[in-house]
C-alpha cells in the first residue's frame, strides 16, 4: 500500500523552508568523507559535534511543525465554520490530514496535534526548550501526557515552575522527567489527577500486534490490582509446575498457561477461522514463497504448511483441524485479485471475503489498523455501486474522516486494486492494494514469480 502524494511545487526545489537559526550547513552525505587521517581525535569530535548539532535542528523542526499544526487547524475550524459545520464538528478530518503530510496513522496524526494544541497555548516555555534544542520531541509528548487532565492555568502553572528551557531537566532520563511532572501536576490538582486515575480503568483493552518469526505480542491494558493478579496467578502456576519437574522455562509456562486459561484448549486451538493465505505451490509443491496471515503479515511457507497439517505446536498437532480450502484467482503480471470461491450463499458475505483477503488493512496510506468496515469507494447513496470495484477495507476512523466535507475517493486504474484520495486542501493520495504471497515487485509494477501455464494465478486460502 502506498502513499504517495502529489503536490503543485518540488519542495527539493524550495529548500527547507523551516524557521531553524541554527545557521549549520548541511549535514555532510557520507560521514566518512569528513574524516582526516591526519587528525582521528579531532575528526570524531567533530562527528559527534555535528551528531548533536542535527538533533538539536530535530527538535527545532519539530517545534516549527507543532506551530504549524496548529495553525492549520485553526484555518480549517474557520473553513468548516463558515461552510455551516455545526460546532461539535468542527476540526473534523484534521488530524488525518496532518497524518499523511507527515506519513502517519491517523491516530498518530490525532496524537501529534493534540501534542502541538498543548504546546503552542498552554506550555510556552516547554516549546521554547523544544525549539532550542533542550528537549526532544518524545519528552515534550511526556510533559503534555503528564498535565494532561489539569486546567490550562494549571497547565501553564506547571510548565512555568518546571521551565525545561532553563536546563531544569538537563540530564534528566524520561522516568525522572515523568515524576517532577507528576508531583507538579499533582500539587496543583489533586482532585483532577484522583479523578484522571479513575477513569483510566475505562481505557482498558487487549490488543495484537506482530512480532519477528511469527511470534505476536498480546497486550493487556489492565488496573494494577488485576493486572498483579493475573501476573500473580500465572507465577504461582508455573513455580508449581517447575517444582514437579517441568522442563519448560518459567516464562514459557507462564506463556502456555495465559493461553489455555483463555482459550480452554492446550495449545489454544479453538474454533476459531484463521485465514492464511498461499500458493498452491506452498501448500501442495514444498515451494518457499511466504504465506500471508491476515491480522498478523508474512509468515515463511513452511510455517503456514505446518499450520495446515495440523498445528505448529505438539499440543496443537494432537488434535482435529477442520480445514477448507477456498481458491484466489489473481492477474499473473500484476497479482491482482480477480476472482475468490466462496461457499457462502449470500453474496455480502462473499464480497466481504473478497475485499478482506484484497486489502488485508486499512487502505487508508500508513494506517495499517485492522479492517472494521466495509466502505463503498463512491457512496453508495451517490450511485457508487457495491462491487468489488468500489469496496474498500477500512478502520472505524478512517471510515468516519472519509465523510468527513472535503474528502473524496475514487478507484484508479493501476497494478492492483488503486484508490486515489484526496483531502480539503487538494493534496492527492494514492493507496493501492498490498500484494498477495505468490507476486513481487519489479520497477513498481507486481509481477508473479512462478506463473501457471494457464491465464489465472491460483492462490489457496486455508
Amino acid at each position: 500500500m502506498g502513499g504517495n502524494q502529489k503536490s503543485a511545487a518540488d519542495p527539493a526545489a524550495a529548500g527547507c523552508g523551516c524557521a531553524c537559526t541554527c545557521g549549520q550547513e548541511p549535514a555532510t552525505a557520507d560521514p566518512s568523507l569528513a574524516l582526516n587521517e591526519g587528525a582521528p581525535e579531532l575528526d570524531a569530535a567533530r562527528l559527534i559535534d555535528e551528531i548533536r548539532t542535527l538533533e538539536d535542528r530535530k527538535s527545532a523542526l519539530a517545534a516549527r511543525q507543532a506551530r504549524l499544526s496548529v495553525a492549520f487547524d485553526q484555518l480549517q475550524r474557520r473553513q468548516q465554520a463558515d461552510a455551516g459545520i455545526p460546532a461539535d464538528q468542527l476540526g473534523a478530518g484534521v488530524g488525518a490530514q496532518i497524518a499523511l503530510a507527515r506519513r502517519e496513522s491517523p491516530a498518530k496524526g490525532s496524537r501529534l496535534l493534540g501534542l502541538a494544541k498543548a504546546l503552542v497555548p498552554e506550555m510556552p516555555r516547554t516549546l521554547a526548550a523544544l525549539e532550542a534544542g533542550q528537549l526532544n520531541e518524545w519528552r515534550a509528548t511526556l510533559l503534555v501526557r503528564e498535565t494532561a487532565c489539569l486546567s490550562a492555568e494549571d497547565r501553564c502553572s506547571v510548565d512555568e515552575e518546571l521551565a525545561a528551557d532553563s536546563g531544569t531537566f538537563d540530564g534528566a532520563g524520561d522516568r525522572g522527567i515523568v515524576a517532577a511532572v507528576r508531583s507538579a501536576a499533582y500539587r496543583r490538582g489533586p482532585r483532577s489527577v484522583t479523578q484522571r486515575g479513575a477513569h483510566a480503568a475505562t481505557g482498558r483493552h487487549v490488543s495484537l500486534r506482530p512480532a519477528p518469526d511469527t511470534m505476536c505480542y498480546l497486550t493487556a491494558l489492565l488496573p494494577v490490582a488485576q493486572g498483579v493478579a493475573v501476573h500473580t496467578a500465572l507465577t504461582r502456576q508455573a513455580d508449581s509446575l517447575r517444582l514437579d519437574g517441568d522442563q519448560r522455562s518459567r516464562g514459557q509456562i507462564m506463556a502456555d498457561g495465559l493461553v489455555e486459561r483463555i482459550t480452554g484448549t492446550p495449545g489454544g486451538i479453538t474454533g476459531i477461522e484463521i485465514q492464511l493465505v498461499m500458493t498452491d505451490r506452498t501448500l501442495f509443491q514444498g515451494d518457499g514463497e511466504p504465506a500471508r496471515l491476515p491480522g498478523y503479515g508474512v509468515v515463511p511457507g513452511g510455517w503456514a504448511r505446518s499450520i495446515v497439517r495440523g498445528g505448529a505446536s505438539d499440543a496443537a498437532r494432537d488434535q482435529a483441524f477442520k480445514i477448507w480450502i477456498r481458491r484466489l484467482y489473481t492477474i499473473p503480471a500484476s497479482g491482482e485479485l480477480v476472482a475468490m470461491d466462496s461457499r457462502a450463499r449470500l453474496f455480502p458475505a462473499g464480497l466481504r471475503r473478497f475485499i478482506e483477503a484484497r486489502d488485508d488493512t486499512c487502505r487508508t496510506p500508513y494506517c495499517d489498523a485492522p479492517i472494521r468496515h466495509l466502505d463503498h469507494i463512491v457512496p453508495w447513496n451517490g450511485g457508487g455501486a457495491t462491487t468489488r470495484a468500489n469496496g474498500a477495507g477500512l478502520c472505524e476512523a478512517c471510515n468516519h474522516t472519509k465523510e468527513t466535507p472535503g474528502w473524496d475517493s475514487r478507484a484508479r486504474p493501476g497494478p492492483r486494486h488503486t484508490i486515489e484520495i484526496t483531502i480539503p486542501t487538494g493534496h492527492t493520495y494514492f493507496s493501492t492494494a498490498p500484494p498477495l504471497p505468490g507476486a513481487s515487485f519489479s520497477h513498481g509494477v507486481m509481477h508473479a514469480t512462478k506463473p501457471p501455464s494457464d491465464q489465472s494465478d491460483q492462490r489457496t486460502a486455508c
